[in-house]
């Protein structure tokens, strides 16, 4: 009998020892921009950009020669500006985004993913004609186009 209740205590010792295993399920990424592509003449109809290419000032190209309306671009956490070089059709714009980034706590198994405040969009507008908006309060997530862009 004193075998079986120092067995059972050593087992509820152990299992209670265990950790348990921490997964992250949620969804605590640090949002890209989400650009969409608009007919300039029809606001409201998608454009894709043809032989488009993506690079951010200094970095290797994101994009290379597609097709495209929409498009997910990561922003700089370390920086407060993140340049973008819009290429189609031998033509480049540059497209500038400013901001303030923040670090959000998520939870001890996902960690922290950052939130970018006082968001600002500027463009030297060469193919790109108009887009809306100019300013943001947050980019917080990637559910939805963050800037539309006519051309």
């Amino acid at each position: 009998m004193k075998k079986i209740i120092v067995i059972l205590l050593l087992s509820i010792v152990i299992i209670s020892a265990c950790e348990k295993d921490d997964f992250c399920v949620q969804n605590p990424v640090t949002p890209n921009l989400v650009l969409r592509f608009y007919d300039t003449n029809d606001r409201e109809t998608l454009k894709p950009v043809p032989s488009f290419y993506v690079w951010a000032e200094g970095k290797d190209t994101i994009f290379k020669d597609v097709s495209t309306d929409s498009i997910y671009i990561p922003l700089n956490s370390l920086m407060t500006q993140t340049v973008y070089n819009l290429s189609t059709e031998n033509t480049i714009n540059q497209f500038t985004v400013n901001y303030t980034p923040n670090e959000e706590y998520v939870s001890r198994s996902c960690g922290f993913k950052i939130i970018f405040n006082e968001v600002t969009f500027t463009s030297d507008n060469t193919w790109i004609t108009d887009f809306t908006p100019e300013t943001l309060t947050t980019i917080d997530n990637q559910n939805e186009a963050h800037v539309q862009i006519f051309h």
